[in-house]
């Protein structure tokens, strides 16, 4: 059972696999889900999803995930840029560089979370999140993930917003400061990626403790 007010989200790049574990677990929460794609007449990854262009999936959203690699991050922002304006963007991006994607290799800007910030202006909200969670824990529908989430964004409101969505969906997001400090969260990715291939798993989360 949905916690939180049904929403409808939009999650742009909803077809990979962090997007599609996203859109299951809020339709599931009873949230309407719009998935974000360069081809809308693909078929759903997630039943009762709706698959729209990424910039019509964002003007008709109350707020929007976005799922997409590194390298379409910039592309997308600017399509949907007009669209977020007065918004929410929850900016899971991680700025890996292959091959080496197990090594730490931030952007001269300092984080993914700035660049999103920086391109869509002062009139969207932008909060990093999930960076850190595997996409094989959200493909369990219904059940609660074992890590957390950490969320920064340099609104207290648009943090707490999106901790309560996250919760609607069995995920305990924390309050881990301004938006500056995602530079952290995305470069523990590949701090996990490392983790995963030395023990050969591929469920290594992060857990905070003591409160």
């Amino acid at each position: 059972m949905s916690l939180a007010s049904p929403r409808t989200i939009a999650i742009l790049g909803g077809a990979g696999a962090l997007g599609s574990g996203l859109a299951a677990r809020f339709v599931h929460a009873g949230h309407t889900v719009l998935i974000g794609s360069r081809d809308t007449t693909r078929a759903s990854p997630v039943e009762a999803a709706t698959v729209l262009s990424h910039e019509e999936a964002a003007r008709r959203a109350d707020i929007a995930f976005l799922t997409v690699p590194f390298a379409g991050q910039a592309e997308v922002l600017r399509m949907v840029a007009g669209a977020m304006a007065g918004k929410i963007l929850i900016d899971a991006t991680v700025p890996l560089v292959p091959p080496k994607v197990g090594r730490v290799q931030l952007p001269p800007e300092g984080s993914a979370a700035l660049i999103s910030q920086a391109l869509l202006g002062e009139g969207v909200r932008v909060v990093s999140a999930l960076q850190n969670v595997g996409a094989l824990h959200l493909a369990h529908v219904g059940q609660p993930v074992d890590c957390d989430v950490l969320v920064c964004g340099d609104s207290v409101d648009a943090r707490t917003e999106v901790i309560e969505l996250l919760s609607d969906i069995g995920l305990r997001g924390l309050h881990a400061g301004p938006l500056a400090n995602a530079a952290a969260a995305e470069a523990l990715t590949s701090v996990l990626i490392s983790i995963n291939r030395f023990y050969k798993s591929d469920r290594a989360g992060i857990r905070i403790t003591g409160i």
